[in-house]
């Protein structure tokens, strides 16, 4: 959680700085960051060829990663690993992108099931929407927790997908009995992840 005001001061030292350091680290597979100027709420996501190249980069992270907490007034940044599941491309973004992201969790027992679903039939229904651009599925085996991240082609595609989504969430809880946690819309502030199509 971000001031609002120093949101663009954030982007600009991420892009300009975190990201180049990383490049040049062994595994490296792309970084992106959201954004929702309204309330502050960012998300910076690196991606790594493996679990051990991104053990491997925690020791070059902590200090930027804190640093840019400051930059944009935050006491300090919260830092979670996921394992990506799902990545999905129809096309890549361009400027003006949006992206909702939903929280949700189940049974660590039920994850896998859980995601054959949204494989099967979530993702198929978001690539009717207007304006799909992609789609990622990140999962945390340990807790059953999943964060889905679906990205439009502008903030006009985005809104017209409110109301299909909000019903294709109730069908999942119905269907798989998936909590649902958190939903939030960000601008797609840096997108530059190259992970491969993972669907």
């Amino acid at each position: 959680m971000a001031d609002p005001g120093s949101i663009d001061t954030g982007v600009g030292f991420v892009r300009d700085e975190v990201m180049p350091m990383l490049q040049a680290l062994d595994g490296f597979v792309g970084l992106s960051m959201l954004a929702d100027r309204s309330t502050g709420r960012t998300i910076t996501t690196s991606a790594w060829r493996d679990e051990a190249a991104m053990r491997a980069s925690d020791q070059q992270l902590g200090p930027s990663r804190q640093r840019a907490a400051e930059m944009m007034g935050a006491d300090r940044p919260q830092v979670e690993e996921w394992e990506i599941a799902v990545l999905h491309r129809a096309h890549t973004s361009e400027p003006g992108a949006c992206v909702r992201v939903t929280w949700v969790r189940t049974e660590p027992q039920e994850l896998d099931r859980a995601v054959d679903y949204w494989k099967s039939t979530v993702l198929p229904a978001s690539e009717e929407l207007d304006g799909f651009c992609s789609a990622s599925l990140l999962v945390e085996r340990d807790s059953g927790r999943s964060v889905s991240s679906m990205t439009f082609d502008s903030r006009e595609a985005m809104d017209r997908s409110r109301e299909p989504g909000e019903a294709m969430r109730e069908r999942t809880s119905q269907t798989m009995g998936i909590e649902f946690l958190d939903v939030a819309e960000f601008d797609l502030a840096l997108a530059h992840l190259r992970v491969p199509e993972m669907a």
